[in-house]
């Protein structure tokens, strides 16, 4: 399908759906009660008691096992002690949502380059102004980069933060929903979904062309799809958990966002930028396949996205790891632990969806040796305070690494399993049993 008739489903879909746009949220009093009411069931049984509603059906999500998620929850619901802190937690995010939003891409002081403000904007976050800014120089041209070091413009006349908020919004709503089934968990992800997506006044644009722009230079960039990679699909996952009978999400919604990710895709497919970033040789080129492999299995292209996961055997594992499990590319830059950890939340997802077409790239072995495996070791001295890092880091968070050991061990790596325990927990706690795929766990973007 082309990307115009993928924005005419979108149109055709997006129409009906607003028949069913929901009211804003509950209010924040209602959240704490609700947080009160988990927390008594929990505190008098460990965990979630039985509440007799109809359990959701198989989630067919993309990157999170979706049979480990109905296990979770089975477990939940038969009062698993273990798990309810961790459930506490996740719903404490929720709640924190449930006054927030919705979003929109339409809200930025200016428009996009070419001035359709529904086309999504960012600025590059490590370029910065060289010069005062005056009334004929009003940007303070021209820009110089300044790596690992972020410009706080990049938070300000963009849709960059707000979109990070939708997406980590709606996998939190989402899974909090799955987990305890409250109707105002997914009826608040529905809202946000719809405003940002598919609201004819609202909707974003199926397209990066204006991502990581830098003023006075470039309109928008091929990097700039990282900013939909490192976190569209939990929006995948979030939409799948969604779509098993979620209050508040309905059929209308589900083809009109099917149609979305459509047109999103064949962009990715199509345009200069897309193959642009694909052809990159570093952690771009790494959570584009990943990317794109997620949105071809959400779209019923299972073919692309077996193809997609096997062409990164020797593409990207090959020349990007090293044989003592090192990624030299990574480690060049001025936050290289950072961004060792950032391409493995890639490759760890990208494993997860290729599980699911049918490829092991866990199991897979570069000529040299290289495999993920491999990678995921050369890092555990550090992340479990074993050992130091040698290497350039401009702000080192030793649980930026949590995630990608976890997605190992369960993987099969033994030294990663005996790792486990020795972990530095992210802020706000381990939500791994939860939401078993890699996040980007600190917080610097790029």
């Amino acid at each position: 399908m082309s990307a115009r008739s993928g924005l005419g489903l979108v149109a055709v879909a997006v129409t009906v759906t607003l028949a069913t746009l929901v009211a804003p949220s509950a209010s924040a009093r209602t959240a704490s009660a609700a947080t009160q009411a988990v927390s008594a069931r929990t505190e008098s049984t460990g965990g979630p008691m039985p509440s007799g509603r109809a359990a959701p059906g198989l989630p067919r999500t993309v990157v999170l096992d979706g049979g480990r998620l109905r296990r979770t929850r089975a477990r939940l619901d038969h009062g698993d002690g273990r798990l309810a802190l961790a459930l506490r937690r996740l719903t404490a995010r929720a709640d924190n949502w449930l006054d927030q939003g919705p979003w929109t891409v339409v809200d930025k002081p200016k428009p996009a380059p070419g001035g359709d403000v529904h086309d999504y904007l960012s600025q590059a976050p490590y370029w910065w102004p060289s010069q005062p800014a005056t009334a004929g120089n009003p940007w303070g041209c021209p820009y110089v980069q300044r790596d690992g070091q972020r410009n706080p413009e990049v938070d300000t006349g963009t849709d960059r933060q707000d979109v990070e908020k939708v997406f980590d919004s709606t996998y939190d709503l989402a899974l909090a929903w799955y987990y305890t089934g409250e109707k105002r968990y997914s009826v608040k992800a529905s809202q946000v979904l719809r405003t940002w997506f598919l609201d004819p006044a609202t909707r974003m644009n199926p397209n990066l062309d204006h991502g990581q722009f830098i003023p006075c230079k470039y309109d928008g960039r091929a990097i700039g799809v990282i900013d939909f990679s490192q976190s569209y699909t939990s929006v995948l996952d979030a939409i799948a958990l969604l779509d098993t009978g979620a209050p508040g999400w309905s059929r209308c919604d589900r083809a009109a966002m099917l149609a979305w990710n459509t047109g999103y895709r064949d962009w990715l497919t199509d345009s200069s930028f897309g193959k642009e970033e694909g052809a990159a040789r570093n952690n771009h080129g790494t959570f584009y396949d990943m990317q794109l492999a997620a949105l071809a299995y959400a779209t019923g292209d299972k073919d692309l996205a077996r193809r997609t996961v096997l062409a990164a055997r020797g593409l990207r594992i090959d020349p990007q790891i090293a044989a003592d499990g090192s990624q030299p590319q990574e480690l060049a830059r001025t936050r290289s632990w950072h961004y060792s950890t950032f391409d493995l939340v890639a490759y760890t997802r990208l494993a997860a969806v290729g599980r699911k077409v049918g490829v092991d790239l866990w199991a897979y072995r570069g000529p040299d040796g290289q495999s993920l495996f491999k990678a995921v070791d050369y890092l555990l001295p550090a992340a479990t305070g074993a050992g130091p890092w040698s290497h350039p880091e401009l702000e080192f968070h030793r649980f930026a690494a949590t995630d990608v050991v976890h997605a190992a061990a369960d993987a099969g790596d033994r030294a990663a399993r005996a790792a486990v325990p020795g972990l530095e927990a992210p802020p706000g706690g381990d939500l791994w049993e939860l939401r078993p795929a890699a996040e980007q766990l600190d917080s610097i973007a790029g």
